[in-house]
Parts: C-alpha cells; sequence; structure tokens
C-alpha cells in the first residue's frame, strides 16, 4: 500500500493491484485563499468524504468521475473493505461543526484509518467501532479539529503500528492551527522520510508505533 500526502487532510491511496482512492480532497484556495495547496491531479476510482467542508469535499475538479463516498457503514468497492464511523466535528456533539466520519479501510491486508476532521476523544463504543489500526492518519493541529495533545491521547487509544500525521500549520495553510512540531514534542518515535509518499507492508510494520512525518505534495 502507498499512501500519498497532497496537503492538509487529503491523501491518495494506491493498492498494490494499482487501485487508487483519494480522501477529502480539498478546495484550493478555499476560505479566501488560507488553503493554498495546488490542484489534485491524479485520478482515483473512489473518494471518500468525511464531512462536508471546502477544505475536504471538493471533488468538482478531480478527474474522471470517481464514485462519492459519504456517511456510516460498511461497504466494499473495488475490493477494498471500507467502514464509516459517525463521529463529530467538535467537543459538542456537532453542535458547533457538525458530524465527522472516520473511515477505516483495509488495502493489501492492511488495516488504515482516517479521523476526518475529529473533533473530542473517542469513546468506549467509538473505539469498538473503529477497531484494530495497522496506520493512522490524524489531525493535530488544534482549533478545528483535536489538538496535539489530545492527538497524542487518541493515538493512545488507538494504537496503530504507524501514525502519520495531518491538518497542521504549513507555509500552505493559513489556518489558526498548531506545526507538526506541537504534536512532536516529547516523541522519540518519529522520522521523516523527506517523500510525500510512503509505501508500507504487512509484514515489515514496525512493532512499536512508529510516527511518520510526510512533506506535502502539492
Amino acid at each position: 500500500m502507498k499512501i500519498k500526502w497532497y496537503g492538509h487532510a487529503a491523501f491518495l491511496i494506491t493498492s498494490d493491484k494499482g487501485t487508487k482512492f483519494i480522501i477529502d480532497p480539498y478546495e484550493p484556495g478555499a476560505f479566501g485563499g488560507q488553503l493554498s495547496y495546488g490542484k489534485i491531479k491524479d485520478q482515483a476510482d473512489f473518494v471518500l468524504i468525511t464531512h462536508d467542508h471546502a477544505d475536504h469535499n471538493y471533488t468538482k475538479d478531480l478527474p474522471g468521475d470517481p464514485q462519492v463516498l459519504k456517511g456510516s457503514g460498511s461497504k466494499t468497492v473495488k475490493g477494498i473493505s471500507i467502514k464509516g464511523v459517525p463521529t463529530y466535528h467538535d467537543p459538542s456533539k456537532g453542535s458547533e461543526r457538525g458530524p465527522n466520519t472516520v473511515f477505516t479501510f483495509k488495502v493489501d491486508n492492511i488495516q488504515a484509518c482516517h479521523l476526518g476532521d475529529l473533533g473530542h476523544i473517542l469513546s468506549d463504543k467509538e473505539l469498538a467501532e473503529i477497531g484494530v489500526v495497522d496506520v493512522l492518519l490524524i489531525p493535530v493541529g488544534g482549533f478545528f479539529t483535536i489538538d496535539p495533545m489530545e492527538a497524542t491521547r487518541v493515538a493512545e487509544q488507538i494504537k496503530p503500528k504507524v501514525v502519520i500525521p495531518m491538518h497542521f500549520k504549513t507555509e500552505k495553510c493559513g489556518f489558526p492551527i498548531a506545526p507538526v512540531e506541537d504534536f512532536l514534542k516529547g516523541k522519540t518515535n518519529a522520522r521523516r522520510p523527506k517523500d510525500d509518499e510512503v509505501s508500507f507492508n504487512k509484514t515489515t510494520l514496525p512493532q512499536q508505533t512508529e510516527i511518520v512525518i510526510l512533506d506535502h505534495a502539492l
């Protein structure tokens, strides 16, 4: 399985068989230009949308005509098992920013999870629905999502083999959110491959949780 980070919360997942899907594509220049990551040009078989905000749901300009999947429940698309777990965009059960779907998906026998704009610590019920996770894509910037300390707690709740931070401050994100360095403070299990893409094999996943910080592709 290959994971490519475009920027913000947007990723391209590619299976060994060549199936491709995009998660949370953003609108370039959204929110008055505060989000200035480039246009996504990869063609995908389908798209997962965790919630309907412009920095997560922009499918209009994606190449081809990919199937768009939203909401909770289990389904299999192109041989990939997908499950949507209902959560919230804020700690007030959605009253501030609405609902959020956490997606789990199995690719090449690796169980991965994208938390979307999760805004709270997970309940026991939500944790049980998410289940075992090998690779976790987690927001760490705070303000609109869980903050660095909360993200640390959520990662401890889920206990993945690999943590990939997302939704943090960069030179192409003008939102008032924290940089990834705030999440990394006090952690020694982090590496930066100096690339926008990383590959994983089920047999070579780390035994202890490792944080992988990707460069944004766009």
